[in-house]
């Protein structure tokens, strides 16, 4: 892919899957494109499915002297899309993907038709508060690389976190674990920790949500946030505050479910989300 503004030229992975209008799939923070495997045969039957890897996960190349803040990623992602010609395409996020989808529409709302946002941050909690300053501790790059350097599919295994935690497998451990030891994916892993998921981006995002609803702007795309009703990884009050600051969105819970829904409830998230893209046509 060429370069866009604040990235090198990369070359950048996607699966492609399915057949009608185009369909962007985000995937979150240390996962990759294999994350939609499950979805594929669904969401494939209503739209051509592009799901990426994210610079420097899966099979993408990065950039290391690249911004990784949200913004930065947003303006990957547009030029993802004006790559592949999708631009204006529907749109699905998750976690830490979904973060990056609304921070894209809010940049650049012709950049996306509906947006599903399946159960993102976006809102400063203590948990990811407490993430910055331990990663603002001296040293704290290096301990983190030896932690994971020591078994990276444990690693992998231990920290993607499922409703059903046998859905697990040594597959998937390598799809997401292997790229975790090379300098590139362990450098863009920890710029999404240090950068993407940093509190000043995020107060300014969650600002931003407040300045619209206060003054009756409501979100500049059709929006559906989707979170479930327990999860260990992003607390499900987000989906909450989420829901009060953009009060236009429709909002679902799934139970039985994980922010990963796409793995481990499918079926019901397909169903509510295809109702809500398909539907809204």
């Amino acid at each position: 892919m060429d370069g866009v503004d604040g990235w090198s030229p990369i070359a950048a992975h996607v699966r492609v899957f399915g057949e009608g209008p185009p369909l962007l799939l985000v995937h979150g923070l240390m996962t990759s494109s294999y994350s939609w495997r499950y979805t594929f045969d669904e969401l494939g039957r209503h739209y051509t499915c592009f799901a990426p890897d994210l610079p420097g996960a899966g099979r993408s190349e990065t950039d290391l002297a690249a911004d990784f803040r949200p913004h930065g990623l947003a303006r990957w992602l547009l030029g993802l899309q004006e790559a592949l010609g999708i631009v204006g395409c529907d749109v699905i996020g998750n976690s830490m993907g979904g973060y990056l989808c609304m921070v894209m529409a809010l940049m650049r709302p012709d950049a996306v038709g509906r947006l599903v946002n399946l159960h993102s941050p976006g809102v400063p909690v203590p948990k990811l508060v407490a993430l910055q300053w331990a990663l603002r501790v001296p040293g704290a790059k290096a301990l983190l690389k030896r932690i994971v350097a020591r078994d990276v599919l444990r690693w992998a295994h231990r920290n993607v976190h499922y409703y059903d935690e046998s859905l697990k497998s040594l597959e998937e451990a390598h799809e997401y674990g292997d790229v975790l030891a090379t300098e590139q994916g362990f450098g863009s892993f920890y710029k999404y920790l240090a950068e993407t998921m940093s509190m000043p981006p995020m107060h300014a995002f969650a600002a931003a949500l407040e300045e619209r609803r206060l003054a009756s702007l409501g979100f500049p795309v059709p929006l559906q946030l989707v979170y479930a009703e327990e999860d260990p990884m992003v607390a499900p009050e987000v989906g909450t505050v989420l829901a009060r600051r953009v009060p236009d969105a429709e909002f679902a819970w799934l139970q039985e479910a994980s922010h990963f829904a796409h793995v481990d409830a499918t079926d019901r998230f397909c169903a509510v989300a295809l109702d809500f893209l398909v539907g809204g046509r």
